[in-house]
């Protein structure tokens, strides 16, 4: 065929002008950060959803509407009005003690509900991109790769990797699962803060934390993730990608890598092993990503720790020492 101008050419030929995305939990800490970076862009005709009635950050660059993904009328009806290319679910129950606690209230979020969503985007002919957890795992043998064997450790994990599963069990074609680790940044009226913002606000008073110096993570700054998720949509990449940062640490390196940047003293750091704590539920002791994948299919490129840092100190209007 010769070539032709894009209006010239045969309508299935042609990529759409803008690419309708759907996201879910929009309210919360990545659903906010991806809405507006997503947004900001002609390439995505972008629609918040969160089950509470507005939104809790500027919208101005996309819609928004309630929806709460465990009421399926509700997720009906979007999917009729919106008729989306791409569903983004950000919408989980996310606090491990909670789900453990409220296993029926955790299931219906994460695991249900996501298999409904999945079903929704069979018909509709979207890709579904389901965020995922380094909670998949028992910390046993990280960092981990996407060939890794799931062998989650507490009732939040198995919720996800149900979602997970449930993803591949309805027939869909275009799926993307994006894993994450340990999740910082800010946002708008959240309803849960994060272990990077809670760090700086005791330290900033001088408070004592006690912080464990047995759990590694790859702390992932949000942006990062965001930026992540728009290279899936826009290389229409299928599978499972690991999007985290890069440096493995301790909570305690982790704190002490914040008191560095922002200039506090280290002195109230507190390094406890995960017995100091009376908790019941599991956690995996070494997770952590292995992020090549990301990096050499999607482009992937996170900040290093001390620059994610430096960057939220920028947004949080407290300017970095170093």
């Amino acid at each position: 065929m010769p070539d032709l101008p894009l209006d010239e050419l045969p309508f299935q030929q042609q990529r759409p002008l803008s690419r309708r995305v759907l996201v879910t939990g929009a309210n919360g800490l990545l659903g906010q950060t991806l809405s507006q970076h997503l947004g900001a862009s002609s390439d995505y005709d972008v629609l918040a959803t969160a089950r509470d009635d507005a939104p809790r950050f500027d919208a101005s660059d996309c819609e928004y509407t309630p929806m709460d993904v465990t009421a399926p009328d509700a997720v009906t009806a979007v999917f009729e009005d919106f008729d989306p290319d791409v569903v983004v679910n950000c919408a989980a129950m996310s606090d491990v003690s909670a789900c453990d606690e409220n296993r029926n209230e955790a299931w219906a979020t994460n695991a249900r509900a996501v298999k409904r969503l999945a079903k929704h985007c069979v018909d509709a002919r979207a890709r579904l991109v389901q965020l995922s957890t380094d909670f998949v795992f028992n910390g046993k043998r990280g960092p981990y790769d996407e060939n890794a064997r799931p062998d989650p450790v507490n009732y939040y994990g198995r919720t996800k990797l149900a979602a997970e599963n449930a993803i591949r069990e309805v027939g869909l074609s275009d799926w993307t699962i994006v894993r994450t680790v340990l999740l910082y940044g800010t946002a708008q009226q959240l309803s849960r803060s994060n272990v990077v913002l809670w760090m700086i606000d005791e330290l900033s008073k001088g408070n004592t934390i006690h912080v464990v110096n047995d759990q590694w993570r790859t702390p992932t700054y949000v942006p990062d993730l965001a930026d992540g998720i728009e290279r899936v949509i826009d290389r229409d990449a299928n599978g499972i990608f690991h999007v985290s940062g890069r440096d493995m640490v301790t909570i305690h390196e982790l704190a002490e890598t914040v008191a560095d940047v922002f200039g506090f003293s280290s002195e109230p750091i507190d390094p406890v092993s995960s017995d100091y704590f009376d908790d019941p539920v599991d956690r995996p002791s070494k997770t952590g990503f292995i992020v090549l994948k990301a990096e050499t299919e999607l482009g992937y490129d996170p900040h290093s720790l001390e620059d994610g840092l430096r960057a939220l100190g920028h947004e949080l209007g407290v300017a970095p020492v170093s």
